[in-house]
């Protein structure tokens, strides 16, 4: 499979977003930007303006090579003009809160914040949001370049595998 070098990667919290991102930019030899901290001012909870944010994603998204991952939609919207490739890790539940589980929460969250973020993180497929699975669906369908929809972690591997694969004929 060819890759381009401008990759938008959205999907729930827990698909493996981040991990996928950091293969992708070993691959392509490219920076792997987190769209969390651009979302967050300081901290989880604390967030940043979305005009700000998105003008950051834009910054970014003007370099020749990069991987842009999150669940933000609006701000993966921000990056798409300009991408070349959309991978939406469209996995259920069950597969994301077996990652999430593994992952614990993040630093410094109390017991409640992170229950809040789980239910916030399940509740995706019934958002309307831009960081619901109706916000990435619209994404993936308004996106007129190259784009992968992976709906297990199955695929996901494969997907991966794959991309070893090429490297190793290269």
């Amino acid at each position: 499979m060819i890759l381009g070098s401008r990759i938008v990667i959205v999907g729930n919290s827990g698909s493996g977003k981040s991990t996928l991102a950091k293969v992708l930019a070993q691959r392509i030899a490219a920076p792997s930007i987190d769209l969390d901290p651009i979302h967050w001012q300081d901290r989880v909870g604390h967030e940043r303006d979305e005009k700000l944010a998105a003008d950051v994603v834009v910054e970014a998204a003007a370099k020749p090579r990069w991987i842009i991952e999150g669940v933000w939609g609006e701000l993966a919207a921000a990056a798409l003009p300009s991408a070349d490739t959309l991978i939406w890790l469209d996995l259920p539940w069950d597969g994301c809160r077996e990652n999430l589980s593994r992952r614990g929460p993040w630093k410094g969250a109390a017991a409640e914040q992170y229950e809040g973020f789980l239910q916030w993180a399940e509740a995706y497929w019934q958002r309307t949001t831009p960081t619901s699975f109706a916000g990435h669906l619209a994404l993936f369908e308004g996106f007129s370049k190259t784009k992968i929809r992976l709906e297990r972690r199955s695929r996901i591997d494969r997907f991966v595998s794959g991309l070893h694969r090429c490297a190793g004929e290269a």
